[in-house]
């Protein structure tokens, strides 16, 4: 299942949309777990803000670097992307 990476400037308190689940990784930083394409996860998010509010939506392919996000989030990407080669 496609993993995304969003940010926004007001995260919003009820996050309701095409995704099997979101969660937050930090302040106004979620992931997201969806079947949509990158389009349909983008509009869902950006209809549950108020407008003109930040907004950023990546589709995840690879495990990202991280620290300091919350507890569970390097498990939860690890489980629905590739880690890169180590090469």
């Amino acid at each position: 299942m496609p993993a995304y990476l969003a940010w926004t400037a007001a995260p919003p308190v009820d996050l309701e949309g095409p995704w099997t689940e979101a969660r937050s990784a930090g302040p106004g930083l979620f992931l997201i777990d969806s079947t949509e394409h990158l389009s349909a996860v983008y509009h869902a998010l950006k209809w549950s803000l108020p407008d003109d509010t930040a907004l950023v939506v990546v589709p995840l392919h690879e495990t990202p670097k991280l620290r300091g996000l919350a507890p569970g989030t390097t498990t939860w990407l690890r489980e629905r992307t590739v880690r890169p080669d180590r090469t």
